[in-house]
């Protein structure tokens, strides 16, 4: 494991870090990936106060194994739910119960996209809550993820103090969000940067289509044997080859990625690849331009929908009919949304453009204009004729 200092506090992080928003369902089997990740040299913890039970998961798992102090451990304040001064000690004493410790060395402003969303928790007193807490111990270093416009991160970077900060950045959205421009004045402060969804929700892994596939799989010829070369290596290399990064967050869910993704973070450093891998992505980037019409990464910020739609699977389904085919954008947009099953049916078509979902997606997704992309392409005008008979062949 390769690691990178702190400027601010000189921690020593290891470069890849363990995102635990999507903990696999069997409990023991995420204590054995978590175990796992901690003896191979993984001490950067990431999870968050709204990830379903993956606080509780987690701190029953570093209590029961003695691993709390082995590792550095960083979670969010969802500030949406601060109305007031003392909503800041409640939220954060129920973290502290949930991870079975006394301190966080990473805590969070959680999912903030502006100045005036910071100037509101100034308002309420936070950068006072926050110096008490950092005298007493029970918060390491203070910092915010960021979801916004780049205008918004420079903003907000210049507002205050911050010991460090949490960007999306990939080398699909090297100009989204906060972007190149951010992570470079964020390194000029002297702030460490922690990456989040660097494999874009699992598209840069598993979800390549066909022709970028075939770009990586003729780059990895050329790679030394036990390399480990896999689309998603590629695509941690690109963000380790920046000297800017701190930490690459990476959500684990099975032995094989976490071997896949500790065997690329051995040789993860500045400046490792070489000119003729790094002309690799420009055609890689073009080929994934012209599937993924919808930049959906499935973190389910935008559920649940008050009229039942299962709004990343209808957007995964119709990414999939241009990645994979027609074929398999109908079958995956047909069984992930229950259309076989008139009495469960959580299509786009059920979307009353309401915008309830829209307010919390992190990547500014108009959702209800691309869920009528969703039904024009998915719902063509045979589509429910067709369910019928199938309904009626079934029945």
């Amino acid at each position: 494991m390769q690691y990178r200092i702190d400027p601010k506090s000189g921690n020593k992080l290891s470069v890849l870090g363990f995102g635990c928003m999507r903990f696999p369902f069997d409990k023991e089997k995420t204590e054995r990936l978590i175990i796992s990740a901690v003896e191979a040299g993984i001490n950067y913890f990431d999870t968050a106060y709204i990830y379903g039970n993956s606080e509780e998961t987690l701190g029953v798992i570093l209590h029961k194994n003695n691993l709390r102090d082995k590792i550095f451990l960083a979670t969010k304040l969802p500030h949406q739910k601060c109305k007031n001064y003392d909503d800041f000690d409640r939220l954060f004493l129920k973290q502290l119960e949930r991870l079975k410790t006394t301190y966080i060395d990473y805590y969070l402003i959680h999912n903030i996209s502006d100045l005036a969303s910071w100037e509101r928790l100034c308002n309420l007193g936070i950068m006072s809550w926050v110096a008490k807490k950092k005298e007493h111990g029970q918060i390491g270093c203070i910092g915010f993820s960021f979801h916004g416009a780049q205008n918004g991160f420079m903003s907000l970077i210049e507002a205050y103090e911050w010991d460090f900060c949490q960007i999306q950045y990939n080398y699909m959205g090297e100009n989204y969000q906060a972007g190149r421009a951010g992570l470079c004045k964020a390194y000029e402060k002297g702030l460490p940067v922690i990456i989040m969804e660097p494999l874009l929700g699992g598209k840069l892994a598993g979800g390549l289509p066909p022709q970028a596939a075939r770009l990586f799989k003729k780059a990895d010829m050329d790679c030394p044997p036990g390399t480990g070369c896999t689309a998603a290596s590629w695509a941690l290399k690109w963000l380790w080859d920046q000297p800017e990064v701190s930490v690459v967050l990476s959500g684990m869910n099975h032995a094989e990625q976490l071997a896949d993704n500790i065997k690329s973070a051995e040789n993860a450093r500045p400046g490792m690849l070489s000119a003729k891998e790094a002309g690799l992505f420009a055609p890689v980037i073009a080929a994934l331009r012209e599937v993924y019409k919808i930049p959906c990464t499935g973190c389910n910020y935008c559920m649940p929908c008050p009229h039942g739609v299962n709004i990343p699977d209808c957007f995964a389904a119709y990414n999939t009919s241009f990645a994979m085919g027609l074929i398999a954008g109908f079958t995956q947009y047909i069984t992930s949304t229950g259309a076989n099953h008139p009495e469960k049916q959580h299509r786009s078509r059920n979307c009353r453009s309401c915008g309830a979902c829209e307010k919390n997606c992190p990547q500014n997704i108009e959702i209800s204009k691309s869920l009528q992309m969703v039904k024009k392409r998915m719902e063509p005008f045979w589509f429910n004729a067709a369910l019928k008979l199938v309904h009626k062949f079934m029945s």
